[in-house]
Order: structure tokens, then sequence, then C-alpha cells
């Protein structure tokens, strides 16, 4: 039954137009937000951290208003997602641009070793994705694992119409994504978030949480070039990527203090890509250990 449901709402916001759709996903996303007291209250902690360190910094105004345009903005991001499917070619290279770094993508992809792009749940990186597939780079992606199967497996089918490749999140996904790498592939890595408990401590926005260390160690053990990136909303129904120079990192020889070492520099980069657009940061979970 739920898969079925999500399966026609999906239809339903592929085919109709973008407004209807607009529509439907805001006014779904405010019913939820006032009914999960949790999530609203999760996100204005995300925020406060995200808008300034100091916990008196911050006006509760403020808060509250960024907290709600994160919720808006998480539904335009579902609602122009399912649209992509759906869309030629052409009107998906029309409505996105690559504002800043493709040059940085296009020097780690001439390496040969493949490409990492570490990016933040913010903005579409599905637009990212399949305009990629478009200009001749494709990409492959790592998505968490949906219960039921038959849900996982609608989305993936979903995604790869795109032209994104996807690799479920399971005890298999190392040797794939290390496949794709040899093959010279781009693989994007969605990090911010610690999903299989199994991080590495970092600073992340002024508190020590865990983020996770696989794009460290794949840099790492095959010299693939590892770059953060992220793809913003915007402005009116476009969107925009921006894709950082890759890190330079110097070798200690401790391989586990390197991973470290490394990931804390990815969380410093990521800071920065979100705090470009907070609103769009859809992380509706607790973050932040003291919270």
């Amino acid at each position: 039954m739920k898969v079925a449901i999500v399966k026609f709402v999906g239809w339903m916001l592929e085919h109709l137009p973008l407004r209807v759709d607009l529509w439907i996903t805001k006014s779904i996303s405010r019913f939820t937000s006032a009914r999960n007291k949790q999530s609203r209250h999760n996100v204005t902690r995300n925020m406060r951290h995200v808008l300034g360190n100091d916990l008196n910094e911050v006006s509760t105004d403020v808060l509250i208003g960024f907290r709600d345009r994160v919720f808006v903005e998480y539904s335009k991001y579902w609602a122009e997602g399912a649209k992509l499917p759906a869309l030629d070619s052409q009107s998906i290279v029309n409505r996105f641009a690559m504002s800043e770094g493709l040059e940085n993508l296009q020097w780690a992809q001439a390496q040969g070793k493949g490409v990492i792009v570490v990016l933040p749940h913010i903005g579409s990186w599905e637009w990212g994705g399949a305009y990629l597939d478009k200009i001749g780079f494709g990409l492959t992606a790592v998505a968490e694992e949906l219960e039921p199967p038959a849900l996982f497996e609608w989305f993936k089918k979903k995604r790869e119409a795109m032209g994104i490749s996807v690799i479920g999140l399971n005890d298999q996904a190392g040797s794939a994504l290390l496949d794709a790498l040899s093959a010279n592939k781009t693989v994007a890595l969605l990090s911010d978030r610690d999903i299989q408990n199994n991080g590495i401590p970092v600073e992340f926005f002024g508190e020590t949480v865990t983020l996770p260390p696989g794009p460290a160690v794949m840099a790492l053990r095959t010299g693939a070039p590892l770059l953060t990136a992220a793809c913003y909303s915007g402005p009116i129904d476009g969107h925009h990527a921006v894709v950082n120079p890759p890190i330079q990192f110097e070798r200690s020889g401790k391989f586990r203090s390197d991973v470290a070492a490394l990931t804390q520099l990815v969380a410093r980069e990521l800071e920065g890509l979100i705090r470009r657009a907070p609103e769009q940061w859809h992380d509706l979970q607790p973050r932040f250990t003291r919270d």
C-alpha cells in the first residue's frame, strides 16, 4: 500500500504543471510541519548552529523565519525533483547552470583516477546529476536503501532515468564505488549525515559530530581527487551548482589519522557550502551532540 501511494504521488507530481506540484507539496509540508513538533525543533536547532555558533547570537524571529523557509524549500525539492524523469535533455540544460567550478570537475576527471564529489543535503543534487549526464560526465551515487525494497527499487529506477547510476548503501557499496572510480567515473557522496553510525568525530558548525569516513578512505586508497560541491535551487525555477577545487592534502603516513584529518577538511568545506543557502539545507534530524 505504501509503495502504491508513493508511486501515485510521484506520477502525479511528474505530470502535473509545476505550479500545481508546488502548491501540493507546500500544502503537505505545512501540514507535516504543523503536526511534527520534533522536526520543527530539530530544524530550529540546526539553523541556530548554522547561523551562529553562540546559542544567544541569533534571535528567535530569525530562527523561526529560516525554519519555515526550510520546510518550503524541502517541499520545492520534492516537486522539482519529481519532474526530472519527464524532462527532455534541453530543458534540463536550459534550467541548470554550473555557476562555479566546472573547470575543477574537468581537471579532476582528466587525472584518470575517478572523481569523488562530496555533497551536503542541500538544494537538489539530482538536478546536478541529471545535468552532468547531459553534458557527458555521468554520475554514480550512493543512496540509502528504503523499506520496503520495492520502494527503493522504484526510486532507483527514477534516478537512473535521470542519468544517475545508483548504488544502495549496503555492505557491497564500497566495492561498487571502487569499481566506478577505477573506470574513471564521477562518484557523488552525500556526506553531511552519519547514517550508518560509524563516522569520524569532526568539528561541524562549532560542535563535535560524526561524519562518514567513506570519502576520505576512498580518496586515500585510490588517489582519486576529492572535491566538495552543492547544487542550489534558484533563481526562479532554475538550479545552479558550485564545485570547490580539489582538496589538497599531505599524508602523514598514518592511515587512520589521515582519514580523520581529511574528513575534518571536508566538514569545513561543507559548512561553507551550507552557509551559502541555509534555508535549503533539508536536514530534519538532530545533528549536534548537546542538542
